[in-house]
């Protein structure tokens, strides 16, 4: 019986250039992508120290951070300090968890001399003692100054937040402009942004201050790891695949 030859194969020249265009974008990409997260890793530890020089700072007064806010300016996290009289009787509850406790912040309105409004993060208080008649010592009622962090104001309510219930004084985001109006205070006269109070005790030690978290996750190392080492892995599969095909095992090559 006569072996009839089998002919070589020989790859389309055009698929063998538009493989390699599109090996080479994929390569291109993962390298960018890997790039990217290099630069935000930057990025977010220089905005982390920041955030620690701000927080180590000495107080600011109350006027600086009007200042700041009305020009711009990044306010968040500096440390200020206001004087003024709490409206207890206006307290706002924001739900929130500390030590492994469901409970709520308590946000009150602290009126400074000139008439304005300041709505102060006092701290948290658990769930039980939600009503202000469940912790009378803690409820100031002399000019008080409050050192704290400054926290801007936000622009729209969160994604996939629930929204806050007016009826019940529940507030799962920060509105300020809702904790105004469901207290009946002008907006206009109501500092556009927050202060958390530091960890200065309180009467009977409730509300419990200073419970202000700084989460800024940074994963960006990881990221960068996981795009280069995808961009590795791709050479590593196209130099294998090149090596074999021209390097093929015995018995594999096609019959001449």
């Amino acid at each position: 019986m006569t072996e009839t030859a089998m002919p070589v194969r020989r790859a389309n020249p055009f698929w063998q250039i538009g493989k390699a265009l599109i090996l080479l974008a994929a390569l291109v990409i993962l390298l960018v992508l890997g790039t990217w997260q290099v630069e935000r890793l930057h990025w977010k530890e220089g905005l982390l120290a920041d955030i620690a020089v701000r927080q180590a700072a000495a107080p600011v007064p109350l006027s600086t951070i009007e200042t700041m806010a009305a020009s711009g300016g990044d306010i968040e996290y500096r440390v200020v300090t206001a004087t003024g009289r709490y409206l207890n009787n206006k307290e706002r509850h924001f739900f929130a968890t500390f030590a492994g406790a469901s409970g709520f912040d308590i946000y009150t309105p602290l009126q400074l001399a000139d008439g304005r409004y300041l709505f102060v993060n006092r701290g948290f208080v658990p769930y039980d003692a939600k009503e202000p008649e469940m912790r009378m010592q803690g409820q100031l009622t002399d000019e008080q100054t409050v050192t704290g962090l400054a926290r801007a104001k936000l622009a729209s309510q969160p994604s996939g937040m629930p929204n806050n219930d007016l009826a019940k004084n529940i507030f799962y985001w920060k509105d300020l402009d809702a904790m105004a109006d469901s207290d009946g205070l002008p907006r206009d006269k109501v500092l556009p942004f927050f202060v958390d109070a530091d960890k200065t005790p309180n009467p009977a030690g409730l509300p419990i201050g200073g419970v202000t978290i700084v989460d800024l996750p940074n994963n960006h190392l990881q990221y960068a790891v996981t795009w280069y080492g995808l961009a590795v892995a791709l050479v590593a599969i196209v130099a294998i695949s090149w090596w074999r095909k021209r390097h093929p095992a015995p018995g594999n090559s096609f019959p001449q």
